[in-house]
C-alpha cells in the first residue's frame, strides 16, 4: 500500500505527465468545455463538505475557490464605490429633494414651496450615516495585513518587480522587506493564477524566465527567492521594465520601489507609455518606506499613465496612503457635505422657491467646487490700475543703517559712555598694597557694562528722560515701517528693491485650488510695485516652464497689461520642477548686465528635486553676480489642505526648506498665509531693533529707580526685576546726612596748636595738652576744623583699637604711656599660590580636565601676576620741564615688556623661584597626561567617555593594507576601555553596506568581548565608503550616547548631505559623534570629520605624530625644561592632544619668561650693590 501511495505522489508531482494526460483527456467528446477554466462562478454557498461527488471534481472545486471571497476577488475602491457610493444608493441632495412635494402658498399664489416629510429626512440621514460607517470600515480593512504595506493587489496573471538596490535592501531594511514580501505571498499573491517575479538593482534577478502557474511548488520557490534577496547596487528600473513587458499574457504589474531610480522621471514615464501602446497592463505602484518626493511623484505618474493605482507606506510611522484610500476619503467628504445640507434642510435654511432649489441642485450642489476654492475678487479680470511709487524702496537692513538705534546714536551705552568711568587700582608704596578708588556715594553708581566690566556711572535724570523720549520716537518709526511692510502687495511679496525683477510663479497641480489667489497676488504686484522698475519678466512653472517673454522687457503700461492678460490664461498642472524654472530665469545673459537683478519666487511647497541640489546650483550661480533670489512661501490653511505629503509634511519643515533656498541665493525669506504674515526677514530685523529699544528703556527706568532708592526716596512704581540690569547698590552704602562741626573750645584750640608745632613737641606743656586718658573715646575726641571732621572711616575696613595706659614720671610733670593692646601687624603678601595636582588619570576630555588644571585656573598665569595696577610704567608731562618724566619709583624696579606694554617687576627673587618650581611641577603633570593619551588603545581611538557607545569601523577597499592593525587595536580597545569601564557597546563595519555585530547595545562582559573580537576578525576590506548609512544604523540604537566613527577618507555621498542628515537625526537627542581619522592625508576629508564632530559636540582625533609625542614627552621629563624651543612637540590635530599641547607650550613660555625675570632681578641687585659700595 505504501508503494502505491508513493507512486501516486510521484505521478501527481510530475507536471509534464499531468499536462500530457490532461491534453489527451480533452480530446474526448465529454471534455470540450475549455471555457470552464476561465469561469469565475458568482457567489457560491459556503463549502459544507458535501459538494464533492467524484474525485475528478477536486481540482475544479479548488480552482473555483469553493465560492470563498479571496483577496483577488476583492474590489478596488473605485469598483466598490460604483456599487455602494452616494450616486448608486441615491443618497445625494438632488435625490432627497426629488422625493419632496411642491406646495403653492395660499396667501401668495405665485410663491411655491417644497415640502419634505420628517420621516423621509430621518431615513435619508440614517442611510447616509450607514454608508459613512461602511467607508470607514473599508478604510480600516485596507490598513490591515499586507494591504497596509502594498495595498490591494489586483490581477490574475501578475508580474512583480522588487527593488533590490543598496538603498532599499541595505541599512537594516532587508529583513523587514523580506517579511513583508512573504506576507504578501501568503495573503494575496497565492490566490493569483500566474506569477512572474523579478528583482532588479544594477542587474536583473528573475525567478523564472516566463510566468508560472501558482501552486504549492511555485509558492515554495517564490518564498526561497524572497529569502535570498540581497542588495544589488543601484536602481535600474528602466531595464526591469524592458524585461517585464516582454513577458506574455500578463494582465497586471506590481512595482515595489524604495529609492529614487537611476533614470529621470520624464524618461521613465514616456518609455512606459510607449511600451503600453495597444496593451492594457495596469501598474500597481508601491512606494515602500521611501521619503524621496521625486520617487513618490514618479510612481503616481506611472500608475495614472497605465490606468493603475498608487500606494505609499512608511515603515517608521506605520502609515499608509494610496489611491484606494483617497477615493474613500473623497466619498466621506461628500457624505459629510450631504449631512450638512440635510441639517440645513431641517432648520429651514435651504430656501423657499422651487426655482432656487432646482438651481441649487443642478449647479451649486451637483457641480459644487471644492471647499478650498477661493472666491474671485471684484474686477479680477479687468485692466490694471497701475500706481507709481514716489520713492525707491529699500530693504530693512539698508533702512536701519540710517534709521537704526546705532545710526541715530540711541544705544544706551553710547549715551552713558561720557559719564561712565572705570574704577582704578593703584599700588601705594607706603601702604605696600593695592588700593581701589572710591566713588562718591551720592553722585555716582556702579553699573555692569556690556563687556562685563563694572563702571562708576554718574546718573543724570534729565538726560535719561530726554533719551527715553527719543527712544519712543524711534519705536514709532519702527512701528510705522512694520505696518507699511504688512500692507497691500508687500504682505504677499515683501518689498521689491531691485531695479530689474523676475517673478517666478508656482503653477503646479498642488495649487489648482488656489490659482485665483496666486493670480490676484501677481495683479497686486504689477499694480503697486513694478511701475518704478526698469525691466521685468514673468515665469510660471509646473512640470514645464512658461515665460511671458524670452527675456527682460521694459516696464511700460502696455507691457504690464499684457503680462496680466498672460497671467490670467495660466492653468495649474504637473509637479514642481523648480530647477528648470531657475535655469530659465538665471542662465540668462541679461541678468549679468546692468543694475542689480532680483528673482522673486512664490511657491506653496518643496520642489521635485532635492533641496541640496537646488541650493548648490543657486549658490554657484549667485556667487560673483549681482543677483539675488528671494523666496515667498504661501501656506495653505490646515482646513484646506489634503492628505499630508510623504516628505516635509509639516508647514514648519516646508518653511525651513524654502528659507534655506533663499539663504543660498543671498536673498530674503517671506512666509505668509491668508490670515497674515507668519515670518519675514525685513520685519524680523525691525522687531529685533524694537526689542532692543524696549530693553534700553527698561534699563533707564531701573537706573532712575535705583537713584531714588540711593537718596532714600522710594519709587511708587513696581520694582524692576534685578536680572535685567546689574547695578551695585547696597543698603549700607547710603551716606548719612552730614553733621555740622561743634564750636571748638579754648582747650581744643590749644591742643590743635600744640599738634601743629613740630619743633616744640618735646616741651612737657605741649605733651600734657595733647595727652588724653585711656578712658577717653577716640571717636569723640576734640573737634577738627575743615573736612577732616566730616570724613568717616573707610567702609568695610574696621580698625583695631589701640589702648594705652598713661602715668606721671618722677621727673617733674612729664607724662609716660604704656601700650595695653598693640596694633595689628600687617600680613605678609602672598603672590604665588600653592597647587595640588591629582596623581591618578581621570577619564574625561582634555577640555574638561583643563577646566580644573589649566595654567590660568591654578593662578600661574605670569602675565596676570605681573600686569597688576601697581606694575604700570607711566610717564607724565611736567609743564615746567616741557617733557615727560617717569615716576620716582620707576628707577627702583626693573622694567619688562608684557603684551606690548612696559611693566614694573615688583616680584621678589624668592617668589620667582617659587613660581618656577610650581610651573615645572605642572609641566611634569601635563606630560604625564600626554603620555597616557598616547598609550594603549587611546593612541588610535582616543578616550571613550560615554557609557553606551557604538563603534563604527571603515572596512572599505582603501583600508585593506591596514586592516590587520585595525583589528588588533580594536581588540585592545574592547579589553582596555570598554570591558574595564563596564560599557555597553555595539560594533558596526561599513563599506558598500553596513554589517552589525548585534541588533542593540550589549553589556561588556568577558563572553561578549570574546564574541565581538571573533566577529571583528572575520571582517574583510572591499567596496566603497557608505558613511551616512553607517551613521543612520548607529542612530537606530535609541539608548546610544556616543558614536565613534573611524574612517580613512570622505564618504561616497556629499559631505554637506551627511552633515545635514546628521543634524536632522540628532535633533532633540544630543548624541555625540566622535570622529577618528586613520591614515588620512586628505585635508578635505579631515575638515569634514572636524565639522561632523563639532556639530554634534564630539571630538576629532587623529593619531598622526603619536610616536614623536611619546619621545618628546619622555625627553622633557628626563632632561628637564632648560630650553623653550627644544624639543618641540609634534603638530597634533586631534582635539584632546592639540588642546593639551597648546597648554604645555604656554607653560613652557611662562617658565622661560620667569627665568629671564629672575636673571633681571639678580642683575639689578648686583648693580645696586656695586653702586652702594662705590
Amino acid at each position: 500500500m505504501k508503494q502505491h501511495t508513493g507512486n501516486m505522489a510521484d505521478i501527481l508531482a510530475n507536471e509534464q505527465f499531468l499536462r500530457s494526460e490532461l491534453s489527451r483527456s480533452r480530446k474526448g467528446p465529454q471534455q470540450q468545455r475549455e471555457v470552464w477554466q476561465e469561469l469565475d462562478p458568482p457567489d457560491l454557498p459556503p463549502d459544507d463538505g458535501l459538494l464533492v461527488t467524484h474525485v475528478n471534481q477536486t481540482s475544479q472545486l479548488l480552482k473555483t475557490g469553493a465560492g470563498a471571497a479571496t483577496p483577488t476577488d476583492a474590489q478596488t475602491s473605485a469598483e466598490w464605490l460604483a456599487n455602494h457610493g452616494l450616486e448608486r444608493q441615491k443618497l445625494t441632495v438632488h435625490d432627497l429633494l426629488a422625493q419632496g412635494r411642491i406646495v403653492t402658498s395660499k396667501t401668495e399664489a405665485e410663491v411655491k414651496h417644497l415640502q419634505v416629510s420628517l420621516d423621509l429626512v430621518d431615513s435619508f440621514e440614517s442611510r447616509v450615516r450607514e454608508l459613512i460607517n461602511m467607508c470607514q470600515k473599508r478604510i480600516q480593512w485596507l490598513k490591515e495585513e499586507s494591504r497596509k504595506v502594498f495595498g490591494l493587489v489586483k490581477g490574475r496573471r501578475l508580474g512583480v518587480l522588487v527593488d533590490c538596490s543598496n538603498a532599499n535592501c541595505g541599512l537594516g531594511r532587508q529583513r523587514e522587506l523580506q517579511e513583508a514580501l512573504l506576507a504578501l505571498l501568503d495573503e494575496q499573491l497565492g490566490y493569483m493564477r500566474q506569477l512572474y517575479l523579478l528583482g532588479f538593482g544594477s542587474d536583473l534577478h528573475p525567478l523564472w524566465e516566463t510566468a508560472r502557474d501558482v501552486n504549492v511548488r511555485t509558492l515554495d520557490e517564490a518564498r526561497q527567492w524572497v529569502q535570498g534577496l540581497h542588495p544589488s547596487g543601484s536602481c535600474n528600473l528602466l531595464r526591469a521594465v524592458n524585461r517585464v513587458v516582454k513577458v506574455r499574457r500578463l494582465d497586471g504589474l506590481l512595482v515595489i520601489l524604495g529609492t529614487c531610480p537611476d533614470q529621470p522621471a520624464e524618461i521613465l514615464c514616456d518609455h512606459v507609455q510607449q511600451c503600453l501602446l495597444g496593451r492594457r497592463l495596469p501598474i500597481h505602484a508601491v512606494a515602500y518606506d521611501c521619503s524621496d518626493h521625486m520617487t513618490q511623484a514618479l510612481l503616481r505618474s506611472l500608475a495614472e499613465t497605465s490606468g493603475g493605482r498608487y500606494h505609499s507606506y512608511t515603515l517608521g510611522s506605520q502609515t499608509c496612503w494610496g489611491s484606494d484610500m483617497e477615493a474613500l476619503v473623497r466619498e466621506l467628504e461628500r457624505a459629510g457635505e450631504v449631512l450638512e445640507r440635510v441639517s440645513e434642510l431641517r432648520s429651514g435654511l435651504v430656501g423657499d422657491a422651487l426655482g432656487a432649489f432646482l438651481k441649487e441642485v443642478s449647479t451649486e450642489v451637483a457641480g459644487m467646487p471644492p471647499a478650498g476654492f477661493l472666491p474671485c475678487p471684484p474686477n479680477h479680470e479687468g485692466p490694471l490700475s497701475v500706481e507709481t511709487p514716489s520713492f525707491l524702496p529699500r530693504t530693512s537692513a539698508e533702512w536701519l543703517k540710517e534709521n537704526g538705534l546705532k545710526a541715530r546714536k540711541l544705544g544706551l551705552y553710547q549715551v552713558l559712555a561720557p559719564n561712565a568711568f572705570s574704577p582704578l587700582e593703584e599700588f601705594v608704596p607706603i601702604l605696600r598694597k593695592t588700593v581701589s578708588s572710591t566713588l562718591h556715594q551720592k553722585a555716582m553708581m556702579q553699573l555692569e557694562w556690556y563687556d562685563g566690566t563694572v563702571k562708576n556711572l554718574h546718573v543724570d535724570p534729565p538726560q535719561l528722560f530726554e533719551y527715553q523720549k527719543r527712544l519712543s520716537r524711534a519705536m514709532t518709526r519702527f512701528e510705522h515701517r512694520t505696518e507699511w511692510l504688512s500692507s497691500r502687495s508687500r504682505r504677499m511679496w515683501g518689498n521689491l528693491c531691485e531695479k530689474r525683477v523676475i517673478v517666478v510663479l508656482d503653477t503646479s497641480l498642488h495649487n489648482v485650488r488656489h490659482i485665483i489667489h496666486l493670480q490676484h497676488s501677481v495683479r497686486l504686484l504689477l499694480e503697486q510695485q513694478l511701475a518704478n522698475k526698469e525691466t521685468f519678466n514673468l515665469l510660471a512653472f509646473g512640470s514645464e516652464v512658461r515665460q511671458y517673454q524670452p527675456g527682460l522687457v521694459p516696464v511700460t503700461p502696455a507691457n504690464l497689461q499684457a503680462a496680466w492678460r498672460w497671467c490670467l490664461a495660466l492653468q495649474c498642472g504637473g509637479s514642481r520642477n523648480l530647477l528648470a524654472a531657475l535655469k530659465a530665469a538665471m542662465e540668462n545673459d541679461q541678468t549679468e548686465l546692468g543694475a542689480p537683478c532680483g528673482l522673486y519666487l512664490l511657491t506653496t511647497g518643496v520642489p521635485d528635486q532635492a533641496m541640496v541640489t537646488i541650493t548648490s546650483y543657486v549658490a554657484e550661480l549667485c556667487a560673483g553676480r549681482d543677483l539675488r533670489l528671494h523666496a515667498c512661501l504661501f501656506s495653505i490653511d490646515p482646513e484646506l489642505e489634503g492628505p499630508p505629503p510623504p516628505r516635509y509634511a509639516s508647514p514648519r519643515e516646508t518653511a525651513d526648506a524654502v528659507r534655506e533656498l533663499a539663504r543660498s541665493g543671498h536673498g530674503r525669506f517671506h512666509w505668509f498665509r491668508e490670515t497674515g504674515i507668519v515670518e519675514s526677514d525685513d520685519i524680523q530685523l525691525l522687531l529685533a531693533e524694537m526689542e532692543k529699544a524696549a530693553n534700553y528703556s527698561e534699563k533707564c527706568a531701573l537706573l532712575l529707580q535705583s537713584l531714588r532708592q540711593r537718596w532714600g526716596k522710594p519709587s511708587p512704581e513696581q520694582p524692576v526685576p534685578a536680572d535685567s540690569l546689574q547695578v551695585a547698590v547696597k543698603k549700607g552704602d547710603r551716606c548719612p546726612p552730614k553733621l555740622l562741626a561743634p564750636k571748638p573750645t579754648a582747650l581744643t584750640l590749644a591742643r590743635m596748636r600744640a599738634r601743629g608745632v613740630g619743633a616744640e613737641e618735646s616741651r612737657p606743656a605741649a605733651r600734657a595738652l595733647t595727652w588724653r586718658p585711656s578712658s577717653g573715646k577716640e571717636a569723640g575726641s576734640g573737634a577738627h576744623p575743615g573736612t577732616r571732621w566730616a570724613c568717616p572711616p573707610l567702609a568695610n575696613q574696621p580698625r583695631r583699637k589701640v589702648s594705652r595706659s598713661a602715668f606721671y614720671t618722677d621727673e617733674g610733670n612729664k607724662v609716660g604711656a604704656v601700650y595695653q593692646t598693640y596694633p595689628r601687624t600687617r600680613s605678609v603678601r602672598t603672590v604665588i599660590p600653592s597647587i595640588s595636582l591629582p596623581k591618578e588619570e581621570e577619564i574625561c576630555s582634555t577640555a574638561e580636565w583643563l577646566q580644573k588644571l589649566s595654567v590660568r585656573k591654578l593662578g600661574l598665569d605670569l602675565h596676570r601676576l605681573v600686569s597688576g595696577p601697581g606694575c604700570s610704567h607711566r610717564m607724565k608731562l611736567v609743564p615746567s620741564l616741557h617733557r615727560r618724566v617717569c615716576a620716582r619709583f620707576c628707577s627702583e624696579f626693573p622694567k619688562v615688556q608684557i603684551n606690548g606694554e612696559y611693566r614694573h617687576l615688583y616680584l621678589q627673587p624668592q617668589e620667582l623661584d617659587c613660581y618656577i618650581e610650581r610651573v615645572e611641577q605642572l609641566l611634569r603633570r601635563y606630560l604625564g597626561r600626554l603620555q597616557w593619551l598616547l598609550s594603549g588603545s587611546r593612541r588610535l581611538f582616543g578616550t571613550i567617555l560615554e557609557k553606551r557607545v557604538c563603534i563604527l569601523l571603515d572596512t572599505s577597499g582603501s583600508t585593506e593594507p591596514f586592516l590587520a592593525v585595525l583589528k588588533k587595536e580594536l581588540s585592545s580597545l574592547i579589553w582596555e576601555q570598554l570591558r574595564r569601564n563596564s560599557h555597553s557597546f555595539n560594533l558596526l563595519t561599513f563599506a558598500e553596506q553596513v554589517d552589525s555585530w548585534r541588533d542593540g547595545l550589549v553589556e561588556a562582559t568577558d563572553a561578549t568581548c570574546h564574541d565581538a573580537i571573533q566577529w571583528v576578525s572575520n571582517a574583510i576590506a572591499h567596496g566603497n565608503t557608505c558613511t551616512l548609512e553607517a551613521l543612520q544604523s548607529a542612530f537606530r540604537h535609541l539608548d546610544v550616547q556616543g558614536v565613534y566613527l573611524l574612517t580613512d577618507g570622505k564618504p561616497d555621498t556629499s559631505c554637506r548631505l551627511v552633515l545635514k542628515e546628521m543634524q536632522q537625526m540628532n535633533r532633540g537627542r544630543g548624541v555625540k559623534v566622535h570622529t577618528i581619522s586613520f591614515n588620512c592625508t586628505d585635508s578635505t576629508a579631515n575638515e569634514f570629520l572636524k565639522k561632523l564632530a563639532a556639530q554634534t559636540g564630539g571630538r576629532f582625533h587623529r593619531c598622526h605624530g603619536a610616536l614623536d609625542g611619546q619621545l618628546v614627552a619622555h625627553k622633557m621629563i628626563t632632561e628637564g625644561f632648560s630650553d623653550e624651543d627644544h624639543p618641540n612637540l609634534p603638530a597634533f590635530e586631534g582635539d584632546d592632544l592639540k588642546r593639551l599641547s597648546e597648554e604645555i607650550t604656554k607653560a613652557r613660555q611662562f617658565l622661560t619668561q620667569a627665568r629671564s625675570f629672575r636673571t633681571l632681578l639678580s642683575d639689578k641687585q648686583t648693580q645696586g650693590a656695586k653702586a652702594t659700595e662705590g
